[in-house]
């Protein structure tokens, strides 16, 4: 293999997806899984994403190396890949978490967050830094708009502003496909998934047999940002807005397939696509990605499209934390003795098992799940770690010693918790659990070096701020 795109979308759920879930349609993204690897049971390590993406860009637990989230000081993937002669580009929708700031730029010929290139008046710096702003705005002119278009002659198939960044991270891909001569190895990111959900019309209309009115959306958004209660016609918009992100989100992959189909290098590319976490709505009693562990969160897509390579739906549970040995695999670089994961090549190549290793995922809680901000470091609450087989989650909060048991294929909402009252299978699996979460927590809090989390400039503290972080 010469090159690999790895495509990452924040806060994707597998029931997105049409190759997960029968009644969803995703062409794109359902034509690579039908001639790729897709992976039934892909999970993530942790629930959002400055806790899953140290895994994978780095195959390394959060807090592990230095007591803080980021990938400083780690050897990361484009590191690697770099220092082998493979050209390497990022390309991140804003997403503050996956900035410089954190490490995330290192072993990248070409990096770029998109978090305050947007211009330079007061008007499109405020933007930057407000997105639900930004995407209020969208959707107040979204009839206006509409009819300009109607006038005009024109698609809608564009938001009205390019809200999630989608536009600027899909022009710097192309051109670095463009560009690139060598091989190579592209990351891009993409935010449209992540709140607040903002497609352009055209999706919605893919999505919904309903009309969908610019007022209804606003309601949703105003609802769940003011903590209203979301009753179930609220809950139903916000799904339909999400579900035409996720397909606004495949068209825009589809287009940069296109790119490397007409630059002649689609043959000779592998492309890896995965979700850093997933999304509620409502599944445990919140909507987004609040500090939990059951699967709306911790289970995501995880497809691999490699040329040649035949397709194949895998059962084993895998963490995120090989995508680095994976993609290095596919191109032929030896990977950092100093990865957690192990490469999926011979399971995607010749079918092979994927090792029958429990993924572990991290949560840090505060007081309340909804404690804002949400915390991301190990002192600001409970550590919460789960243990996931191909069957059973086990949950266990390690600083009140409370534990909950699930059994998935009996119980795939994770509604009935088996651990006050196990059978001997269950009693089985949380005998095994236990020291394997003792011994996570404890690698996390021996993480070498303290507390790492220098001060955070303003542009990206408001970038943060804007989307619920701090």
């Amino acid at each position: 293999m010469e090159n690999v795109v790895l495509v990452t979308v924040d806060s994707l759920r597998t029931d997105a997806l049409g190759s997960y879930d029968d009644s969803r349609h995703t062409p794109v993204l359902d034509s690579l899984a039908e001639r790729g690897t897709t992976f039934e049971r892909a999970f993530a390590t942790g629930n959002w994403t400055p806790f899953s993406f140290p895994s994978i860009l780095a195959s390394r637990p959060v807090f592990a190396d230095t007591g803080g989230i980021g990938v400083d000081g780690v050897e990361t993937l484009a590191e690697t890949l770099s220092e082998a002669g493979v050209a390497t580009a990022g390309f991140n929708a804003a997403n503050g978490f996956l900035t410089s700031h954190w490490g995330y730029d290192d072993g990248f010929d070409e990096f770029e967050p998109f978090v305050t290139s947007v211009g330079s008046s007061i008007y499109s710096r405020y933007l930057a830094t407000h997105p639900t702003v930004e995407a209020w705005l969208q959707l107040a002119s979204s009839p206006v708009r509409r009819v300009g278009s109607w006038l005009r002659g024109e698609t809608d198939d564009r938001p009205f502003l390019d809200t999630s960044r989608m536009f600027d991270v899909e022009h710097a891909a192309t051109s670095f496909i463009e560009e690139t001569d060598e091989p190579f190895f592209l990351w891009v990111h993409y935010m449209d998934t992540h709140t607040p959900y903002v497609p352009a019309p055209r999706y919605i209309r893919e999505v919904s047999s309903d009309f969908l009115g610019t007022h209804r959306m606003l309601l949703a958004h105003s609802r769940t940002g003011l903590g209203w209660e979301v009753g179930e016609r609220t809950l139903a918009d916000l799904r339909m807005l999400y579900q035409a992100t996720v397909r606004q989100v495949d068209a825009s992959i589809g287009r940069l397939l296109e790119t490397l189909s007409g630059n002649g290098v689609r043959d000779d590319t592998a492309v890896v696509v995965a979700g850093d976490h997933g999304e509620e709505f409502q599944d445990h009693g919140h909507l987004a990605h609040y500090p939990k562990l059951y699967d709306e969160l911790a289970h995501v897509p995880l497809i691999v499209d490699a040329p040649d390579a035949p397709a194949r739906r895998i059962e084993g549970q895998v963490g995120l934390d090989a995508i680095p040995p994976t993609v290095a695999d596919l191109l032929d670089v030896a990977q950092s003795p100093k990865w957690q994961g192990q490469s999926l090549v011979p399971t995607i190549l010749e079918g092979d098992a994927p090792d029958d290793q429990p993924v572990v995922s991290v949560t840090v809680r505060g007081e309340e799940v909804t404690t804002q901000p949400i915390p991301r470091s190990l002192d600001e609450g409970d550590l919460l770690v789960s243990v996931r087989t191909q069957h059973w989650t086990y949950i266990a909060n390690v600083d009140e010693g409370t534990t909950e048991l699930y059994h998935r294929p009996s119980d795939p909402a994770q509604q009935t918790d088996l651990s006050a009252d196990p059978t001997p299978e269950a009693r089985r699996m949380m005998k095994k659990s236990g020291p394997i979460v003792a011994a996570h927590a404890s690698m996390l809090r021996d993480g070498n070096g303290d507390e790492t989390d220098p001060d955070v400039d303003d542009d990206l503290q408001q970038r943060l701020e804007a989307l619920g972080y701090r």
